[in-house]
Order: C-alpha cells, then structure tokens, then sequence
C-alpha cells in the first residue's frame, strides 16, 4: 500500500488547485473510484483508488501544458511511490504521455475522467441538479450529443471502455451508478472546502 495519506492527498490538490470547478472535479473521480474499488473486488484498496483519483489532475490547474509530465515532481512532494505515479500520470494515456493504464484502477481512471464530467455537466441541465433521478437513457442521448459537453472526449472515453473489456453502456452505467451513490459525499466535500 502507498505511504501517501487521504489527508497528504487532500493536501496537496489543494495546495495546486484552487478552481471550484476543479476542486469538485478531484472530489468527483476520487469518490467514483472508491465506489468502483469496492464493487470491483477491491475493497481493502478503497483509500489508495479515492487517493489516486484525488491527485490525478494536481498538475493540470497550473501546469496544463505539461499535464502529466509535472504530476510526479508535485507527488513526490508527499513522498509518492512509483505504482501512485504511475496511477495518477496513466490516465494521460495517448492524450499528454505515453504511460499505458495496465493495473484495473488505473483503466477506470481513464475511462471514467472524462465521463464523470459529462455525467456532471448533464446533472446541470436537469431541474433537480443532481444525477439521483438520472437515468442512463438520457445519458446515452446526451453522450450521443457531440454538441453537449463537447470538452468531453468521447473517443477517450469509448477507449477506456474497451481497455477495461467493458461495453460502452456498461462503462456509463456503472459510473453514472457510481456518482449517483457517491454524490452526497461529493456534496459534502465540495461544501466543505467551499468554507476554508
């Protein structure tokens, strides 16, 4: 297991972001990944998933041009290993680096990055502002819609799909699954760094 703490991680993301929309962006996939830890099997990894995707954006507020690149310099301020780098710089994956998503972690990493923001992007539109009644019919039409969230790559995210051997339904199923069982934790985060 990493020697990085959940507070050490917290830390440091906020140290490195300060945009609201990235704050919430942080706190989005690390709960995703917490979620998927534990119904993927791995449960007793819970923490170091939530870790990962809490930092896997800390270098992009500042640094976006080296997406990635700069990630592990601010890691190691925290004492990162190589398997949190590794994690946290794979989901740049033909996008910034060359780093190949290899452990399950790290292919829903890449696959559900981009998806969790269009999934939050079409929770804005809905009257309740939330993804609880979301269903993932009209998420398949949103996703459809290469207009509507068009900063959401759909070519990585139908790659990430087939990295983890998954249909592309199934991806957008369990994330959306995953962010409606996450989201009052989201919530509370959000609001929580909101009043510091």
């Amino acid at each position: 297991m990493s020697n990085v703490t959940y507070e050490s991680a917290v830390a440091l993301t906020e140290k490195y972001n300060k945009d609201a929309f990235h704050i919430r962006h942080a706190y989005t996939v690390s709960e995703v990944l917490r979620v998927f830890a534990e119904e993927l099997g791995y449960g007793d990894e819970a923490e170091f998933w939530a870790i990962v995707g809490l930092l896997h954006d800390v270098d992009f507020e500042n640094w976006p041009e080296q997406h990635c690149v700069k990630a592990p310099e601010l890691l190691k301020e925290i004492d990162a290993d190589d398997r949190l780098i590794h994690a946290v710089c794979s989901h740049g994956w033909g996008i910034c680096v060359d780093i190949e998503p290899v452990h399950e972690m790290e292919k829903v990493l890449f696959a559900c990055d981009e998806l969790t923001g269009l999934i939050g992007a079409a929770a804005l539109m809905r009257p309740s502002k939330s993804v609880s009644d979301m269903e993932l019919k009209s998420l398949k039409k949103k996703y459809k819609d290469k207009k509507f969230a068009a900063g959401c790559s759909r070519d990585v995210i139908a790659k990430g799909a087939e990295h983890l051997g998954w249909e592309l339904d199934t991806l957008l199923d369990k994330t959306l699954a995953a962010m409606q069982k996450a989201e009052a934790v989201i919530e509370a985060k959000v609001a929580a760094y909101a009043e510091k």
